[in-house]
């Protein structure tokens, strides 16, 4: 491309001519070096603002299955107790076990085993985790509870 300049003295216009590299870039765009990686910064940074909030998931899901399976141990324990006590009083094992069902339902759990055995209670409670998490099974755990 050329340009024209201010005349000389004698009243003679003369060209310039710019440079030009070999795209067709002219002026400013002419001297930029255009690299392979150029805007791979914008793609790493994405990736690193992605790496806290999938920490955060993490964190949140591991909380809800510790906190599921602290409730299946709560439900199992006061289950135990409850299928012990009504052994204790004389009651058959499939009252004894009505009764550590009702129990664990109100804990939110299941009960998925009883057995009363001379007065002393195995139980199973099983609670599901929080929707995504369900995926990966159940919290089962065992109590026993029985006389002193």
């Amino acid at each position: 491309m050329t340009r024209m300049r201010a005349p000389r003295p004698d009243g003679a216009m003369t060209r310039r001519r710019r440079r030009c590299r070999p795209g067709g870039a002219v002026g400013a765009a002419a001297t930029a070096v255009r690299r392979p990686d150029s805007g791979s910064a914008t793609v790493w940074a994405a990736v690193w603002a992605l790496v806290p909030v999938w920490a955060v998931l993490v964190v949140l899901a591991y909380g809800g299955a510790v906190g599921a399976r602290h409730r299946a141990a709560s439900a199992a324990d006061a289950a135990a107790l409850a299928a012990a006590t009504q052994a204790g009083l004389g009651a058959a094992e499939a009252e004894a076990c009505a009764a550590a069902g009702r129990l664990a339902e109100r804990h939110r759990a299941v009960l998925v085993g009883c057995t009363v055995r001379s007065g002393f209670a195995d139980v199973v409670a099983e609670v599901r985790p929080v929707r995504p998490l369900d995926r990966f099974g159940a919290a089962r755990v065992p109590a026993r509870a029985g006389p002193r």
